[in-house]
């Protein structure tokens, strides 16, 4: 049985897959950010649902709480960054405040769970890091510029990770979701403060469109759950996994888009060489 520690697993994917491990037979760890939530969520199981309060941009709150998790658990398997949320919005209409803030929470959070973990998995030498980043974190669109980037930033910090890690028997796996049949578009998604009003009707205003909306997504977050758990058993688990038909089809365009435009140009490309 493996111990597991999962940010944010209040709502969404992280409330799933919570809900599935333990299912399962194994025990989380899990964060949350209210007593209400915390008082939820151990409800789930008496003896395997250990929850705690944290909020991701409080590094030494996090230092507490995996120490405190491998003292409880006799040792943590898994780490799952699930926590962050959305913020959408014309470039020109995010503040660099906000932008901060968001970063905070989905990048620096983020690697401040996987510094506070790492030392441990190291010396066993073992464990697995599972990094919820997005199919926007491979494919960008307009008006999700900050929450694109700050998965994009991930996206990179885990790929390299996975590199370091790989002689010490740590693996690492970035999981790119695409829609998710969950509550993110309601609990989770921010619009920018300022509204720039010559964006109207453009397609940086289109995921503000998308999002109010809130239409059932095709994913289904118990099936993703499900497979983050397929990733974790698995003895060579890949460095990335796309999860949806809709994440392959979004991020094989840009793919195929980027090879085109490499192809196009590789003439002024290989022209530096001396």
């Amino acid at each position: 049985m493996k111990n597991w520690l999962v940010t944010g697993v209040s709502s969404g994917l992280g409330k799933a897959l919570a809900q599935e491990v333990l299912t399962a037979g194994d025990t989380v760890v899990g964060t949350v950010r209210t007593e209400k939530d915390l008082l939820a969520f151990e409800r789930l199981h008496p003896e395997r649902a250990l929850g705690y309060l944290l909020d991701v941009t409080d590094s030494a709150k996090i230092s507490e709480v995996v120490d405190a998790a491998e003292m409880r658990t006799g040792g943590l398997d898994v780490l799952v960054n699930n926590a962050g949320y959305c913020l959408i919005g014309a470039v020109e209409e995010l503040t660099v405040d906000e932008l901060r803030a968001l970063f905070e929470v989905n990048f620096f959070g983020a690697v401040a769970c996987i510094k506070a973990v790492v030392p441990g998995f190291r010396r066993r030498r073992s464990g697995h890091i599972i990094n919820i980043t997005s199919v926007s974190g491979l494919a960008p669109w307009a008006g999700t510029a900050a929450y694109g980037s700050s998965k994009y930033a991930l996206e990179g910090f885990g790929q390299t990770l996975a590199q370091e890690m790989q002689a010490f028997g740590v693996k690492v796996t970035n999981i790119e979701p695409g829609g998710l049949d969950t509550d993110f578009a309601s609990r989770s998604v921010l619009t920018a403060k300022q509204e720039v009003s010559a964006y109207q009707g453009t397609a940086a205003h289109l995921p503000r469109q998308i999002f109010a909306a809130k239409q059932t997504a095709a994913g289904d977050a118990n099936k993703a759950a499900q497979a983050i758990i397929a990733i974790v058993e698995a003895e060579n688990p890949p460095v990335q996994l796309m999860l949806g038909e809709d994440a392959v089809h979004y991020a094989g365009n840009q793919v195929a888009g980027f090879l085109a435009s490499m192809a196009d140009w590789m003439s002024l490309t290989m022209s530096i060489k001396r």
